[in-house]
């Protein structure tokens, strides 16, 4: 195996990370609105991923920086093409990272009110123009011969597009209302579960219509490798598996059905895209692959080094990050946002 293949699993692995922990994130940031009845309600909602938001948002930081060194004409296409898109990404989540620290700072009903309608569309705006980004990625773009993206913003707001944003929304959404239902009690977990109920289905249908749509849009499955058959799978049977086992009262399970379910829709989306990094739909000669957009070797091999030495630092301080905060929030419970 190349270095350059091996990096693009290893950003594939950064943004799957990504999508399971900032997913369930944006899900809650989503729900806010509509499950709080009152600040007592909302600061519980927030307080449930208050210690963790910030925390992981580093993997998108970190998959950002990586591809940046490891594909600087992957990174380069990408954030020029996809600008606008991506900077409205940007301000949304500095909008929300901004919303979680103001929050708090005055008891007026009114500031507390705009601030998790801040949180509300600092959430929903990622949730949706992740999936477009993505969707548009595999579908492939107008890329010239120098590997500019010749297209603009209307160009990524395709139905295709438009319908991975819609799977992404909905996905993250249901993540964040399995994960309250493992971190909240009393009225607000009641609330969840017909979130579940309602939410569920309309995962499971646009999942399958993304699936159909992939089909006749792009080339995702002309020629089918085993990793995209388990990926389908695994996430369809996430779903699923996730909406019986909320039935059945047990949380962790169904959070981790959910999780998979998203886990295994990124591996679909950058298993099919394999060996592109970005396809182009002016002429597959002018696609970007991971040899023709990858560092030198020398840069490879610095990297592979450096991350050796300090991702496991990093995963295990997220990991104890978690341990200490595992706990419910309760209705009777000190809040500190």
């Amino acid at each position: 195996m190349e270095l350059s293949e091996l990096w693009f699993g290893l950003i594939a692995i950064l943004f799957i990370g990504f999508f399971f922990l900032e997913g369930f994130d944006y899900g809650v940031g989503i729900l806010l609105p509509f499950l709080g009845k009152n600040d007592r309600e909302r600061r519980e909602v927030v307080n449930s991923i208050g210690p963790v938001w910030d925390a992981n948002e580093v993997w998108l930081i970190t998959a950002g920086g990586a591809m940046f060194a490891a594909f600087p004409n992957w990174y380069a296409t990408l954030f020029s093409g996809f600008y606008l898109a991506l900077f409205l990404i940007l301000v949304a989540l500095i909008f929300r990272g901004v919303a979680f620290e103001f929050r708090s700072k005055d008891k007026h009903p009114k500031w507390r009110t705009f601030w998790d309608w801040a949180i509300f569309f600092g959430s929903a705006v990622p949730a949706l123009l992740w999936g477009v980004a993505f969707a548009n990625i595999v579908r492939g773009g107008p890329i010239d011969a120098d590997m500019h993206f010749t297209g603009n913003l209307l160009t990524l707001l395709n139905p295709y597009g438009l319908l991975g944003g819609l799977v992404t929304l909905t996905l993250f959404t249901l993540h964040g209302a399995l994960f309250l239902e493992l971190k909240t009690d009393g009225d607000i977990r009641r609330r969840v579960d017909g979130v579940v109920k309602r939410v569920l289905p309309v995962v499971v249908l646009l999942t399958l219509g993304f699936v159909a749509f992939s089909a006749a849009e792009t080339t995702m499955f002309d020629d089918v490798n085993f990793v995209q058959i388990i990926a389908l799978v695994g996430a369809v049977g996430g779903l699923l598996g996730a909406g019986y086992t909320s039935m059945q009262r047990r949380f962790g399970l169904a959070f981790i059905g959910s999780g998979l379910a998203i886990v295994f829709v990124a591996v679909l989306l950058f298993a099919s895209l394999f060996p592109n990094v970005m396809p182009s739909s002016t002429d597959d000669a002018f696609s970007l692959t991971v040899y023709n957009a990858s560092s030198s070797q020398y840069t490879l091999q610095i990297m592979t080094v450096v991350a050796l030495i300090f991702v496991p630092v990093v995963l295990i301080y997220q990991g104890w990050t978690y341990w200490v905060f595992r706990h419910r929030i309760t209705s009777d419970g000190e809040l500190e946002y």
